[in-house]
């Protein structure tokens, strides 16, 4: 929507949309009279026409706080909702009338300075097509339609989809609000807003990132997030639309989650601090509240974040990007993707016949062994003569979708059916195909249905004329299509995909002879002249009418080929894929001939040649030493055959060891060097290094500890703080452990002062660092100086997309005594690593590093000689004086039955799996490499949380305290006067002689401080349950169960200091992260009884008295242990020097 008079005012200034409906409608008390009756009452919709004194009073309070766009009471306005109470007629009705309403109220405050605007709220109704069903996506549509065409009529200034957990309903009602904006002759700007839940996606499965690029298509002028929890479980999923997303942000959390008397916690100060961190960061558009704020909260909002910048809005922010559950945003570097091909019944047999049989949800398992064997995209067709397809692609979508995740390819020369397939895909999918074998027909039946769902669209290089099979041909039909498609259809050319056309080379055809080639010059010429248009090809069509076995090798050369020229998509059958570095020359060369120089000779050499060759065969072509065996398997990233020749091996080498450093290390090294020569992609390098790692897990039983050594060296590898990206980190990772070294991977944004606490600990040969992002170089500078104050001078090697060898050489290396070496990839990372660890090779290497630095910085005129700052010598800690914290009630909170899926965030997979369970290595990295056993237990205690078995409770209450000496004094929170408890706690008996008293200011001072007692439990049934598991013999899971019970406790008093923390006044920093918050490195400290700074466990006695636990089903043993066992007590310190120490 182009200038909208909102438009010009979000290009000014962050804009503030009102709060929540429903809480304030609470506070009102209405009776059933007010509702028209019993059978009405809790339809909130119905009073704009039975109470409209109150929704307009509401309206006018949110104007007065300040709201620029007040939303309409229609949240379930649909007549699906309406229905519920017997209303649906009456949503015309409704939905108008709310406008009108709000309108006359925006209106008394509207002036041209500051303009107010109405948005008509349209909510996801009570259904969801992925998730319950029980509606279709028409009838969805339908109902859509009438509440949008209503909101339009009442004069509604722009319309809000809100609260959305289904694409796919998103979906269907922006094809109602299309038909509304067509029938009404009035287009109006749409807003989206999602929901996302604490698990990181919608209800229906998808990432944010999943969720804007499957609805890019519509232009909404803002995308963004409300309702959920709290603003904190928003900041990765906000930071990510912000750099993502071409529209304007919004964000409306809700305050909180509520308590048992449905008391929000977050106050208006809490939420507008949070908030504020989001409109520091340069994020937000447009900001305001959901469930349980009121006019309070937005007026604090307004006062927090008037000074602040609106986000600006970007004009393109990715290339090519498809989706399905998960997003696929693409770049150069993932050349070529693969489309897997099997579920097409035109090519597989198998697929056919299970779609003939109706074995649909068989038929969709073909689809996810695609994507395990690579597929990145899914082609789907089911264009069988003899069948319904529109049936068949029914049915078979309704299962696909719940077995893979990735984009899908809709194959299709029916536009019904390309139409029907969307309708169950939540995505942004890629149509194929159209073509102008007819004129511009094809074009006209398929491109309204692309902008209506937003999709990509193969083009094929058909005209009028035929096929095009040469490379002129190809590049004219590209170049007429390219015009069509973005002049008169407005498509992006990133969602342009050429086919230029394979044709066999196989057949003898006459017009075929050089097709080949043509088709390789084709993409070249179609990438050059349109460089953000991709490329796809059906490669196995090249070699149709060869024997199998030279047909695959055809395959993998052409493939080689297309790739070089610059194709960016392959359909192929990713589970029978030749890797091109490992064919035999003569085989390449053969393979070569009949491509480029396609005649009767060089059709028969190579028919001749694989004639009789059965694929069997190529065992016997095995190297004939285990030596070069071994080395081989790593090559070819092939198991066949790998353990037993490793057991031969024992045989000749004296230590398993030396199996490792010898012939599987040559492997590996051969892998780089192919690698580094373009003959192996990344993904087939992953592949080699998962049989190194094969190879060394089954050599590890023969090893003695002495040869458990760091091997080649040790290698610490973080991505720097600020930056969540790990892709290329992780591969470095691989890439060095299965080279010889041992690697420790602290994952992501990780700080300065947690990479020096490894270096200490772990004393590392080598510091890797990455980082995608702008911001990330600079931070590798600010690392860089932390180190050196530090004392350490390690090699540090860095990389990441960010950075450049300059930057490396002038900013980071002259904050650094150490070297700073730079490595544009893994392979060059490894081959520095390797370098800086050859006692031969380092010296050598080092002097490279610093001539070439040298050079640089007296081209630069640069040079740098800054005097080395010493460090500052260590003080003794003491606790400084800090300002009293004051929270905003002395009463008590009870959250009873508290939701499992809200914590799940806070429970801490690392300590649950790697410590209780027992799983050896990195728990996260583990399960992002789907190691089965990982997978396994995790799979196991994320069915025992939503099993309903823990159903946690916690509490807490804040009371006056200060200090007298080593005491603190608990006063009464009804005068604030009375000593009704007194704690006595230990003091250091040396520096810096902490107590926890000093946390406090001391009666002496004449001030009145605060402490929180908490107690939070998993709740009772998990001992009993386990015991009847362990009588079954089920002892894994019933350790499982008490050990989730515990991690379930320790997340809930994770999640409850946070609670604390907001209403105390100070919380968390908008980017915090749970890593963060498990390290406790928030401000404030909660200290248990029994420990180390708080020893006295009678102690626990006093807590009991002041909170008593026992409403929560939390009792004291006599031995002043809590029952159950899994639950957590303790006492909240707000002091910002509040930290764990011994006594």
């Amino acid at each position: 929507m182009v200038n909208h008079p909102i438009e010009e005012q979000l290009q000014k200034r962050i804009l503030i949309i009102d709060g929540a409906m429903g809480t304030m409608l609470q506070q009102e008390n209405l009776s059933a009279e007010d509702f028209g009756g019993e059978q009405y009452e809790g339809c909130n919709e119905y009073l704009v026409l039975t109470r409209s004194d109150v929704i307009s009073k509401i309206h006018r309070a949110y104007l007065e706080a300040g709201a620029d766009i007040i939303s309409t009471d229609t949240f379930g306005g649909t007549p699906l909702v309406l229905n519920e109470y017997g209303l649906g007629h009456k949503a015309y009705e409704i939905n108008k009338r709310a406008v009108e309403l709000a309108k006359a109220e925006a209106e008394k405050y509207s002036t041209s300075d500051w303009p107010r605007f109405v948005a008509g709220s349209m909510g996801p109704t009570t259904k969801t097509l992925s998730v319950t069903g029980g509606v279709t996506f028409d009838e969805l549509a339908e109902n859509f339609y009438i509440q949008a065409k209503a909101l339009i009529d009442g004069g509604a200034d722009l319309l809000l989809l809100e609260t959305s957990q289904d694409m796919l309903n998103v979906k269907a009602a922006t094809l109602g609000i299309k038909r509304a904006f067509e029938e009404t002759g009035k287009e109006l700007p749409v807003m989206v807003s999602a929901t996302i839940e604490p698990m990181g996606t919608t209800l229906a499965g998808q990432s944010i990132e999943a969720f804007y690029i499957s609805i890019e298509h519509i232009h909404p002028i803002s995308i963004g997030l409300n309702c959920a929890t709290g603003p904190e479980f928003m900041t990765d999923h906000i930071r990510s639309l912000s750099e993502l997303s071409t529209s304007y942000i919004s964000c409306y959390p809700n305050a909180g989650l509520p308590d048992e008397e449905g008391h929000y916690h977050e106050t208006p100060e809490s939420l507008s601090t949070k908030l504020k961190g989001f409109a520091e960061k340069g994020w937000l558009n447009i900001v305001g509240g959901c469930c349980g704020t009121t006019p309070a909260h937005i007026k604090a909002i307004r006062e927090a974040i008037k000074d602040y910048k609106p986000r600006p809005k970007k004009e393109k922010s990715h290339g090519h990007a498809v989706s399905g559950i998960e997003p696929l945003v693409y770049d150069d570097s993932m050349r070529p993707l693969f489309i897997g091909e099997r579920t097409n019944v035109i090519g597989s047999r198998k697929f056919k016949q299970l779609i003939i049989e109706g074995k649909y949800e068989e038929a969709a398992e073909i689809a996810r062994a695609q994507v395990k064997n690579g597929a990145h995209v899914i082609d789907i067709c089911l264009a069988n003569p003899d069948r319904d397809e529109l049936e068949d692609m029914r049915k078979f979508m309704q299962e696909v979708v719940k077995k893979v995740k990735v984009p899908l390819v809709i194959d299709s020369t029916d536009e019904r059916v390309i139409e029907e397939a969307l309708k169950y895909s939540q995505g942004k999918a890629i149509i194929n195909s159209i073509n102008l074998e007819d004129g511009e027909e094809r074009f006209d039946k398929v491109l309204p249905i692309v902008k209506k769902y937003g999709a990509s669209v193969v083009v094929g290089t058909i005209d009028e004329e035929g096929m095009a099979v040469t490379r002129e041909r190809k590049l004219a039909i590209a170049e007429r299509s390219y015009k069509i498609l973005t002049e008169k259809w407005g498509l992006a050319p990133e969602d342009i995909i050429f086919d230029p056309l394979v044709f066999p080379v196989g057949t003898g055809d006459e017009q075929y002879i050089g097709a080949a080639e043509e088709t390789i010059e084709g993409i070249r010429l179609i990438k050059q002249k349109f460089p953000r248009a991709l490329t796809v090809l059906g490669i196995s069509n090249v070699s149709f009418g060869l024997p199998p076995v030279g047909r695959e090798v055809l395959n993998a050369v052409f493939l080689y080929h297309c790739t070089q020229a610059g194709l960016d998509y392959a359909i192929v059958n990713t589970e029978k894929l030749e890797r091109y570095a490992s064919l035999p020359e003569e085989e390449i060369q053969l393979a070569n001939d009949l491509i480029f120089n396609t005649n009767d000779e060089t059709l028969a050499k190579f028919t001749a040649f694989y004639r009789d060759k059965k694929k069997e065969e190529k065992k016997v072509e095995l190297p004939a030493t285990v030596e070069e065996r071994l080395k081989y398997y790593i090559v070819e990233g092939t198991k066949d055959g790998l353990i037993e020749d490793l057991e031969e091996a024992r045989k000749i080498f004296d230590t398993p060891l030396d199996i490792i450093n010898g012939p599987l290390m040559d492997g590996m090294a051969e892998v780089g060097r192919l690698f580094n020569d373009n003959q192996l992609i990344v993904a087939e390098v992953l592949q080699s290094a998962g049989v190194m790692k094969a190879a060394v897990a089954h050599l590890e039983q023969y090893m003695e500890k002495v040869e458990e050594s760091a091997g080649k060296g040790k290698v610490i590898l973080a991505t720097v703080k600020g930056d969540v990206h790990d892709i290329g980190k992780n591969l470095v990772d691989i890439i060095l452990s299965n080279n010889g070294y041992q690697v420790i991977d602290l994952g992501i944004k990780v700080t300065p002062a947690e990479l020096i606490e490894a270096i200490r600990k772990e004393k590392p040969d080598i510091v890797g660092l990455s980082g995608l992002l702008v911001k990330s170089a600079q931070q590798m500078v600010l690392t860089a100086q932390d180190f050196k104050a530090a004392g350490i001078d390690v090699p540090i090697l860095v990389g990441g997309a960010a950075l450049t060898k300059r930057f490396t050489e002038t900013k980071i290396a002259a904050e650094y005594d150490g070297p700073v070496i730079y490595a544009k990839d893994a392979m060059q990372g490894l081959e520095h690593a390797n370098r800086l660890m050859d006692s031969n090779e380092r010296e050598a290497f080092l002097q490279e590093i610093r001539e070439s630095r040298e050079k640089r910085l007296e081209a630069d005129a640069k040079r740098a000689n800054q005097p080395k700052k010493e460090a500052p010598k260590k003080q003794a800690r003491t606790v400084e004086d800090a300002p009293v914290f004051v929270p905003k009630d002395l009463k008590v909170h009870i959250k009873k039955n508290y939701s499992v899926q809200h914590l799940l965030p806070y429970v801490n997979m690392r300590t649950l799996l790697g410590h209780h369970l027992g799983l050896k290595g990195n728990v996260e990295k583990l399960l992002a490499e789907k190691d089965a056993r990982a997978v396994e237990l995790y799979n196991l205690v994320m069915d025992i949380l939503n099993s309903g078995v823990l159903k946690p409770s916690g509490m807490y209450q804040f009371f006056p305290a200060q200090s007298d000496g080593d005491d603190v004094i608990i006063y009464s929170p009804d005068d604030v006067k009375t000593e009704i408890e007194r704690f006595h706690f230990p003091r250091q008996q040396v520096e810096p002689y902490l107590c926890l008293a000093d946390y406090l200011k001391s009666v002496d001072s004449g001030e009145m401080d605060y402490v929180a007692l908490m107690v939070v439990t998993a709740g009772h049934g998990a001992k009993e349950k386990a015991e009847r598991l362990k009588e079954e013999g089920k002892f894994l899971e019933s350790h499982a169960l008490l050990s989730t019970a515990l991690e379930l406790a320790e997340g809930f008093a994770e999640r409850l200091h946070q609670e604390i923390r907001d209403v105390w006044g100070f919380p968390d920093p908008t980017d915090f992260t749970m890593k963060e918050r498990f390290a406790a490195k928030y401000q404030g400290q909660r200290f248990s009884f029994g420990y180390p700074a708080c020893p006295n466990l009678e102690d626990q006695e006093k807590l009991f008295k002041l909170l008593k636990p026992e409403q929560i089903g939390v009792h004291l043993t006599e031995g002043y242990m809590m029952e159950p066992e899994a639950s957590v007590s303790a006492i909240v310190f707000a002091h910002p020097s509040a930290r764990y120490f011994n006594v």
